[in-house]
């Protein structure tokens, strides 16, 4: 009985598995180009001043200081940016 159960259980986590893969193809297939969230080539990337990572600017949060744009991954790094920024 144990060993039917845990043949029942591996069997179904295969079909999970196989189905997940059939979505994703499908999906792929269907989708939009682009959709997929990756910018397209030659997008101009920025740096962000607190962290380091790199964000397309289209998609990063932003804030102007004086004359100068800065952009950031996200709000949690724009926050310490203006918290440790002097007044």
């Amino acid at each position: 009985m144990a060993r039917f159960v845990l043949l029942l259980i591996l069997s179904v986590v295969v079909a999970r598995a196989f189905w997940r893969v059939v979505d994703g193809v499908v999906e792929g297939l269907g989708g939009r180009p682009g959709s997929t969230g990756v910018p397209d080539r030659g997008v101009q990337m920025v740096r962000d001043p607190v962290c380091g990572t790199f964000v397309v600017p289209d998609r990063a949060v932003t804030i102007t200081v004086g004359r100068q744009r800065l952009y950031f991954c996200s709000d949690s790094c724009c926050d310490k940016y203006r918290a440790r920024r002097p007044a």
